[in-house]
């Protein structure tokens, strides 16, 4: 047993990194996501000031880690889901069960607005995009760029879909593949670092 604030703050005073991990997706957040269909804890960075006794300005880089489409477990608003076909195809390749449940996930569009939503309450400085290779051999790829009730998530979590195409890659060779990469960073504003392209750790592709 340790008194683990203490420990972690003398690392931080020593100069030493530290990286935590967040437990579940922005909008499960207690106070900031879709409630009531929440979790009890606070799932933000934010989270980490709280759950490990660090103050505020001793977080540096916020990593912000999403799939390439998207998923939700449970009830709540999911405004791309994609209860059809499609949904279907993106839970069988990407293999969207619990871990533990074996709880089918749902699964959908990617959603800029919930993700710049998401980005904002974290204070996110770099992306993760994983998964892209779940999107291969989808000959046209859809892509939530606003709502028509707004650019902006409402307090709701709802919205209708407006949505821009894309078109779909067969490996990380494709051009396609790099313009939807390149098209996620310019709508949200923030570099993305890393891209998976498979489930080996061999398969994760490092960008400037």
């Amino acid at each position: 047993m340790v008194d683990a604030e203490l420990v972690v703050n003398d690392y931080l005073q020593k100069g030493k990194k530290v990286l935590a991990e967040g437990a579940q997706g922005s909008l499960l957040d207690v106070d900031f996501g879709s409630y009531p269909f929440v979790t009890s804890s606070n799932t933000t960075s934010a989270g980490a000031c709280s759950g490990l006794g660090i103050a505020p300005q001793q977080i540096g880089e916020v990593i912000g880690i999403m799939k390439a489409y998207c998923t939700r477990v449970g009830g709540g608003p999911f405004p791309t889901e994609q209860e059809n076909e499609m949904g279907e195809l993106l839970r069988r390749k990407g293999q969207e069960f619990g871990a533990v449940s074996g709880r089918p996930r749902r699964t959908g569009w990617l959603d800029l607005p919930a993700l710049k939503y998401a980005m904002m309450l974290n204070g996110v400085t770099q992306l993760v995009i994983t998964k892209a290779d779940v999107l291969a051999g989808i000959d046209k790829l859809l892509v939530c760029t606003h709502y028509e009730e707004g650019d902006y998530l409402p307090y709701d979590h709802t919205g209708t879909p407006v949505y821009k195409e894309f078109e779909g890659w067969q490996d990380e060779q494709e051009e396609n593949l790099w313009a939807y990469v390149r098209f996620i960073e310019a709508a949200l504003g923030v570099p993305v670092k890393y891209l998976s392209v498979g489930p080996d750790r061999k398969q994760t592709i490092f960008l400037n």
